[in-house]
């Protein structure tokens, strides 16, 4: 099983990033697939779900900023973020989970929003 993250970077306030996560090794269309983060000093928290059947969900922090995507095609999982914060500033975690099977994580890739 692999979650690979791409498409950090350094971006100024105001911005705008498209993470991806590829997946492999499982059967994609059927886990719930989150884009989780974590700024220094702080624990992992949820920032967009992508559910089976199109429900998504977002952290009320991200709301009408960011949007979760997926393609069950490609086996690909997307974060399109807009209007970038300082506060955004975190490395980022792709994860997936399905009922009784082990939860997945991505290594994580490293978003900065500094101007």
């Amino acid at each position: 099983v692999q979650l690979v993250e791409s498409g950090g970077g350094l971006v100024q306030p105001g911005g705008s990033l498209r993470l991806s996560c590829i997946a492999s090794g499982f059967t994609f269309s059927t886990f719930v697939m989150s884009w989780y983060r974590q700024a220094p000093g702080k624990e992992r928290e949820s920032v967009a779900i992508s559910y089976l059947g199109g429900v998504v969900n977002y952290h009320d922090s991200v709301k009408g900023r960011f949007t979760i995507s997926r393609d069950n095609f490609s086996n690909t999982l997307y974060l399109q973020m807009d209007n970038l914060k300082p506060e955004d500033t975190a490395v980022y975690y792709c994860n997936a989970k399905a009922f009784r099977n082990p939860e997945h994580w991505g290594q994580g890739t490293l978003v900065t929003v500094s101007s």
